[in-house]
């Protein structure tokens, strides 16, 4: 899980409103609206399609595969991974970036933790084969997909984009296998190269990630040009984001050496761009470059920043000078690859606010993928709750009013890989939908719900519906019933997760209110009559 750091003069010794959902109508059209139509490019400080319209990337991380596990966090849960994906679509997720190590790429590997009863689909298969369903699903959703090679083993982030056993070269040939395996796949638009590189050492010894310093083993600038050049070099088609650093000098300053000529600003690992108008990334192919910075709260670390008399009148600036002068002059685009907090501390729902507000609103707004779905992230929490089912209200009313829902989709893509393992799941199906009110008391009632799958066989299935503000749930069975706002989600149980084509499923549930029937019936995006 990734670790930001602070880099500044004083970080010497560091060591490392109610939930609103929005429905979402799957459309016929490929990438129609929210994440646009073929592959994207940049223009100016704009993403934009095939077509040329403007996107705005506004996604969330699913990390998981980076770690000991080798495959996403919460496949365990009793949450199916599809109906996770479901709900950070319907939420407004229109882009998933997915952190990974080199280790889970490995011939051999093999991934763990999955709750194959409730996920059988996943029963053993490699992390890459996990990775290709669940790209082909996304896919699907009208949702696009960002690599990002977070960590060079699953044992913990790097400084620098190598180590002693990872090789520069298998960084970069490790890239290029993935982009050749996603060739024509224009769900996964493209790279994220490192995760995060940062300062080590004390200048003037400095040993860690440097911007424009000219060394080749630890100026990430040329370093990212190499891995950027090699990529388009397979797939030209694919963005290249490109983090930043935390010190451009890739050294903590001695704050004891009484030379403030050595001292300089720094910032969170990879969100220090200061240096990136001076020494761009140049790459081979125009319009693919996307600067990437990763910003966050006191939950991760308490800056100091947080602490001047103006906060938070003063971050806007602090903002500028990092990253936001690239935007702001037209220079490229910004994706804000991380960025989250627990919200416990106040000081962190104004960052939280402030910092949405700075991205702006519309699709002219600056994109992000937000940190994270997982709420097993130690020091941010995630968008899911602990049940990986339900949802943090409190952020998600932050967020969207700057989330662009994804629309439409690819439907079922190759993956590209002749060995991929990838299987097709079953296409949402047509239902019909019949209510019936059981009892009803003061304050209360009781009904069922029939739901008929007229489609193609689904496994596993999921039933979603929506009920008047002011109407709760109050329990459920033949299904793992939860509320989130007004809409009602329904998940296959994981003693009877397919539903065949003909088949029906019936979910009883009680709730407090005013008796009132489910509305806009859906079973797996569809529609029911």
């Amino acid at each position: 899980m990734s670790r930001r750091a602070l880099a500044s003069a004083l970080a010497a010794a560091f060591t490392a409103a109610a939930g609103i959902l929005v429905a979402i109508v799957i459309a016929p059209s490929a990438h129609a609206a929210g994440t646009g139509t073929g592959y994207l490019r940049t223009s100016g400080n704009k993403i934009i399609d095939s077509t040329g319209a403007t996107v705005r990337l506004t996604g969330i991380n699913w990390f998981g595969m980076e770690t000991d596990n080798k495959t996403f966090h919460g496949l365990w849960s009793s949450n199916p991974w599809r109906s996770q994906l479901d709900t950070m679509a319907r939420l407004g997720y229109n882009t998933l970036r997915i952190p990974y190590s080199n280790d889970a790429l490995k011939p051999g590997a093999a991934a763990n933790s999955i709750n194959t009863a409730v996920n059988p689909d996943l029963l053993n298969l490699s992390p890459l084969q996990i990775l290709d369903k669940v790209i082909e699903y996304v896919g699907t959703k009208g949702m696009r997909v960002i690599l990002d090679r977070h960590r060079p083993t699953s044992a913990g982030q790097s400084a620098l984009w190598y180590t002693p056993t990872v090789s520069e070269a298998t960084w970069i040939n490790d890239w290029k296998m993935l982009a050749q395996r996603y060739a024509g796949n224009t769900t996964v638009i493209g790279a994220d190269l490192h995760n995060e590189p940062h300062a080590d050492g004390t200048n003037p010894n400095a040993t860690g990630a440097c911007w424009g310093c000219g060394d080749t083993n630890r100026d990430w600038r040329l370093a990212a040009e190499r891995a950027g050049n090699a990529i388009l070099g397979v797939q030209p088609n694919w963005l290249i984001f490109v983090e930043g650093v935390s010190c451009p000098s890739g050294g903590l300053s001695n704050v004891w050496d009484n030379d403030p000529s050595n001292d300089e600003s720094c910032g969170w690992w990879g969100g220090n761009l200061s240096k990136a108008g001076q020494f761009p990334v140049r790459l081979s192919v125009a319009n693919r470059l996307v600067y990437s910075p990763h910003e966050y709260a006191t939950s991760v670390y308490h800056q100091d920043w947080f602490d001047e008399p103006n906060y938070p009148a003063n971050m806007p600036a602090l903002w500028d000078g990092f990253w936001g002068y690239l935007y702001k002059q037209n220079i490229a685009p910004i994706m804000m690859g991380e960025f989250g907090s627990t919200l416990t501390n106040p000081i962190d729902k104004v960052w939280l606010q402030e910092l949405m507000k700075y991205t702006g609103t519309g699709v002219n707004g600056m994109s992000f993928t937000y940190w994270s779905w997982n709420p097993n992230s130690g020091d941010t929490g995630g968008i899911a709750l602990d049940d990986w089912t339900n949802i943090n209200t409190e952020k998600q009313a932050i967020l969207q009013p700057y989330l662009i829902a994804p629309v439409g989709g690819t439907g079922p893509t190759a993956t590209g890989s002749p060995t991929g393992g990838a299987t097709t799941g079953p296409p949402p199906g047509a239902c019909t939908a019949t209510y019936t009110q059981t009892n009803a008391w003061s304050g209360g009632f009781q009904g069922s719900l029939t739901v008929t799958n007229t489609g193609g066989a689904l496994n596993p299935w999921s039933v979603v519906w929506t009920w008047p503000s002011g109407v709760t749930l109050g329990s459920g069975w033949n299904a793992t019933v939860t509320q989130s706002g007004t809409t009602v989600t329904a998940a296959a149980p994981t003693w009877s997760p397919s539903l065949a084509g003909g088949s029906s499923v019936t979910i009883g549930f009680t709730a407090n209110g005013s008796a009132t029937p489910p509305a806009a019936v859906r079973l797996n995006g569809a529609t029911c009559s």
